[in-house]
């Protein structure tokens, strides 16, 4: 939306085309701060070749062909004569020209990638935008002048295919952000080199918690740490699903191509998906869990009283990413999702849907991460099934928001192919935005599969099927609650919750003793019993971002006490040992 290479006809948009009118200023300010950015590097490089300069979120970038290589000292001086073009407040003028006077404009300035946008524009005009002595091919808004992009900084230079593909010349992209007020570009900046000492990869690495192999790219090798993470979240979420009436499943992680092509996988998504033949057949590893637990729901005659039916599964998938786009736990090959599909009828959609809202609401809430909602509608040019259907579903989904009194955005076409979606926009601890939960209402695999029930008139009906995973990737989640904590996990998740420390080898023997009881309560505890300082012990455990270090030495033993230093308070001083078990206990004795 708003890319330079569509027409203004085409795609003008105004303050009602956005959600509200902040994120419209927003867009300006960030595709005019990209024109300024433009001109700055033709006053530098006059031969440049401009591709595209759209604005995106926090920021904005542009594209184009240079004479060389670009360096950080380059993007200093390019910032310097955007300050000058800034300082100008030189307007921006828009205007509509026929495609004859483009094509000699951006052709006489050896412009051929305008050029070959202008001959993919529909209709015989295109709109251009000046600002300055720079003038662009671009369908707009903008802002009315150029004083208000004050607030800017450009933050990264990589590589580009011209329009995405590797068979087109690679361009230099340059990447800038731009805010309205300098508090907010202050903040934004701090949140980025913020977001660099968090990095998943990096935490992931220090804190012992997974690690990857160039044997198995995009697939996670999962250490001791980090399985406890993972396996704390899959039974908190077990726990939470049994008591709403959930079923858990297990499928095969391998199936004939004929499960794909009932689904409507083999021809809308075999791209994305592993195959390989065996014996003359086709197989495909399991992309996602719904086709097999369609599967399951037909292997037996169904009725209306067993509905809602819920099962959930937690197995493994494997999606074909290309090896370009793979990146930490966020871009993996193999995951596992909290996966359910709930059979019901059509009658039922209603209140399933504030019970589904309702459980996304208590998982959240137990991170601190706020959210929004988005409803995703059909993709005109790629859907399964009747119109008339799809209307009802993506009405029945509008409807459960709105009789539970939730804001919501509408994207358009951005829906499954079987069926419009909500997605929740979870905000971290950086104010980043992550799509985590999503709720899709599908009325047209059940057909597909011959899916049927017995109806409280004794005669057939299809159920529809409502597809929801509540952390989504559990790969994926893992690498933003270690990005969102910093590491520092809260004690029911914290893979190690405390620590014994001994003062000297003297304390040795109580330390043990301290760290079995724990132990035997089934908390999560480590024993340091080094013959080291106990200064560089507490250090250690503080790295490794443990929430509770016990500091024992022979005062300690003949009391039966710990010295508790906790992660968020430093030294709390003495504290009878079973106090301090119980206290723990209860600290992890959480649900959502």
């Amino acid at each position: 939306m708003g890319e330079d290479f569509n027409s203004d006809q085409d795609f003008a948009l105004g303050p009602k085309d956005f959600p509200s009118e902040r994120e419209y200023l927003l867009h300006c300010l960030r595709h005019s701060t990209s024109h300024i950015m433009a001109s700055a590097v033709q006053q530098i490089f006059p031969d440049v070749k401009f591709g595209i300069g759209p604005p995106i979120k926090n920021g904005f970038y542009y594209d184009m062909q240079l004479p060389r290589a670009l360096t950080p000292e380059d993007l200093e001086e390019i910032e310097r004569r955007m300050r000058e073009i800034i300082k100008t407040r030189a307007e921006f003028h828009q205007e509509t020209w026929n495609k004859e006077k483009a094509r000699e404009f951006f052709g006489g300035r050896g412009q051929n990638f305008k050029i070959e946008l202008i001959e993919g524009i529909p209709g015989n005009t295109v709109s251009t935008y000046t600002v300055g002595e720079f003038t662009d091919l671009c369908a707009g808004p903008h802002a009315d002048s150029a004083g208000i992009c004050a607030n800017f900084k450009l933050t990264s230079i990589a590589g580009a295919y011209w329009r995405g593909s590797e068979r087109n010349p690679m361009l230099q992209r340059i990447y800038g952000t731009v805010w309205p007020t300098k508090e907010e570009l202050e903040e934004h900046l701090h949140n980025i080199e913020e977001a660099k000492r968090r990095d998943h990869r990096k935490l992931g690495r220090e804190l012992d918690l997974f690690m990857m192999h160039e044997w198995a790219p995009g697939s996670t090798f999962w250490l001791p740490k980090g399985t406890v993470i993972y396996q704390t979240l899959q039974d908190k979420m077990r726990r939470l699903l049994v008591r709403n009436g959930y079923h858990e499943v297990k499928a095969p992680l391998l199936c004939d191509r004929e499960l794909f092509e009932t689904s409507g996988h083999w021809s809308h998504y075999k791209e994305n998906m592993f195959i390989f033949e065996s014996e003359d057949e086709a197989y495909g590893l399991k992309p996602m869990n719904c086709p097999w637990q369609m599967v399951i729901f037909g292997s037996k005659r169904r009725s209306y009283r067993e509905l809602p039916l819920r099962f959930s599964e937690q197995s493994v998938l494997h999606r074909n990413e290309r090896a370009g786009v793979l990146s930490g736990l966020t871009r993996v090959r193999q995951f596992q999702q909290d996966d359910a599909h709930i059979y019901l009828t059509e009658a039922q959609i209603g209140e399933e849907m504030t019970r589904l809202l309702g459980l996304v609401a208590r998982v959240y809430k137990a991170f601190d991460m706020p959210y929004r909602f988005v409803l995703s509608t059909r993709n005109e040019e790629k859907y399964m099934g009747e119109i008339e259907v799809w209307d009802r579903a993506e009405a029945a989904l509008a409807a459960a928001l709105e009789a539970n009194n939730l804001e919501y955005t509408v994207e358009k076409g951005e829906a499954a192919f079987y069926g419009p979606k909500i997605d929740q926009m979870v905000q971290d601890s950086l104010k980043r935005e992550h799509q985590l939960a999503t709720i899709q209402l599908d009325f047209q695999q059940p057909r597909n599969f011959g899916l049927i029930y017995v109806n409280e008139h004794n005669s057939e009906s299809v159920p529809v099927v409502i597809h929801r995973a509540i952390y989504g990737s559990c790969e994926r989640f893992i690498g933003i609650l270690i990005e969102h904590y910093a590491g520092a996990f809260p004690v029911w998740l914290a893979p190690v919750q405390a620590k014994v420390l001994s003062i000297s080898e003297k304390a040795a023997d109580y330390a043990r003793e301290v760290y079995e009881q724990l132990a035997a309560e089934f908390l999560r505890v480590e024993l340091d019993i080094r013959d080291d300082k106990i200064g560089a012990k507490i250090r250690d455990a503080q790295l490794e971002k443990v929430p509770y270090m016990l500091v024992v030495g022979l005062k300690e033993a003949e009391s039966r006490s710990v010295a508790v230093r906790s992660r968020e308070k430093g030294d709390e001083g003495p504290m009878p040992l079973d106090q301090f078990i119980t206290r723990l206990k209860k600290e992890t004795d959480f649900d959502y």
